[in-house]
């Protein structure tokens, strides 16, 4: 499951540099797959989808800090815990509830991030 940013945010930013992967942006800041990862060429999103990893992409959340569902590994091959959560001064950093994924899912998606 994939972690999200919830709207009691305040925008601290302490979050951001943690993430492993990169998904973690600020609030209105356009998004791509290749940001802070490894991958190139085309990238198969979560949906079936396929997109350039170096497309840019319309912000997730204008106001807060947002995470990229198809970036999120939750810290996954990293380290124990979702660091965005540890560090999180309001606990914003929950899990998603639309994204369940397994262990397995989120190792293969980290490997597919980081060749």
């Amino acid at each position: 499951m994939a972690i999200k940013i919830t709207d009691e945010c305040i925008n601290c930013g302490a979050c951001e540099p943690e993430c492993p992967n990169n998904a973690i942006y600020e609030g209105g800041v356009e998004w791509a797959i290749a940001d802070g990862t490894t991958v190139k060429g085309a990238f198969t999103l979560m949906d079936g989808s396929i997109m350039d990893v170096d497309q840019r992409n319309p912000p997730v959340s204008v106001d807060v800090y947002y995470i990229v569902p198809d970036k999120c590994t939750e810290c996954q091959g990293f380290h124990e815990e979702p660091q965005c959560a540890s560090v999180c001064p309001v606990d914003c950093c929950v899990p998603d509830e639309m994204y369940q994924e397994t262990i397995e899912e989120l190792l293969a998606k980290k490997d597919k991030l980081h060749l």
